[in-house]
């Protein structure tokens, strides 16, 4: 699914985005159910998920969200099992395996739509091999001042960087400033891949449209958990390939 120069390129710097993976007619679409299922949802809950940290750096702003959608709508199940997706994701991670651990949509809205200071999602979801990658697929255009993806090139070969829990696990703001950080514009069908330990963040929306993506978490199912934390629904569910490691619930071990 990828090039050679393009997984070297994922290696060396942590972060790869791949221009026109689907179709503008396909992203639209896409956008068209991800705004209608936001707008079911915003009918009965509050889904805001903006970071109390965010708000250091910018007041008033918001964020929409839902997490596994492929309970709400089935256009997003067949998303996630789509080889455009897990085709590349498996070339990055090396195994032909893919696992899901979540995903999540996030539409920032016009004018307000919430920033994310500077992270990893490491500290969330520990892994043995750090196998773990988000793809972020792109429904409409995230130009810089939609508040695309910023990321910090070749920071996933520094480990496990000790972040500030409160509010967020996010970085320290003087030392890791979104504007420190490389943008990542993207066009709608455009996807976005970047390792978990990627020091990465996004900022405000400015514009006068919304910037709507899904992201979604995805493994090796061989590298296993380190802690249990962030378990959600659909966690496990296999996007390509099988789980050498799966056993049914039921199952007993041979007694050796």
């Amino acid at each position: 699914m990828l090039t050679q120069e393009q997984c070297n390129f994922y290696s060396e710097n942590g972060y790869l985005l791949v221009e026109g993976q689907f179709m503008a007619e396909e992203a639209r679409d896409f956008r068209q159910e991800a705004h209608a299922l936001i707008e079911r949802l915003t009918q009965h809950a509050d889904i805001n998920p903006t970071w109390g940290s965010a708000k250091q750096l910018a007041e008033g702003t918001k964020l929409l969200h839902c997490h596994n959608v492929q309970f709400y709508s089935a256009i997003f199940t067949r998303l996630l099992v789509d080889e455009r997706l897990t085709g590349a994701v498996a070339d990055l991670i090396g195994s032909p395996n893919v696992q899901l651990h979540h995903n999540k949509l996030f539409i920032k809205p016009p004018e307000k739509g919430s920033p994310f200071p500077m992270h990893q999602d490491y500290p969330y979801f520990p892994h043995e091999r750090h196998s773990m990658l988000a793809a972020v697929i792109h429904f409409d255009d995230a130009p810089l001042e939609k508040g695309c993806i910023r990321v910090v090139p070749g920071s996933h070969r520094r480990g496990a960087i000790e972040h500030n829990p409160q509010g967020g696990f996010h970085l320290p703001f003087d030392q890791y400033p979104l504007e420190s950080s490389v943008p990542c514009p993207a066009k709608a069908g455009d996807m976005l891949f970047f390792n978990y330990l990627t020091i990465h963040g996004s900022g405000v929306n400015v514009s006068q449209e919304a910037r709507t993506t899904l992201l979604v978490q995805m493994r090796d199912p061989e590298d296993k958990p380190t802690e249990n934390t962030h378990e959600s629904r659909g966690q496990g569910m296999m996007l390509r390939g099988y789980d050498p490691t799966a056993l049914p619930p039921e199952a007993k071990p041979r007694s050796m």
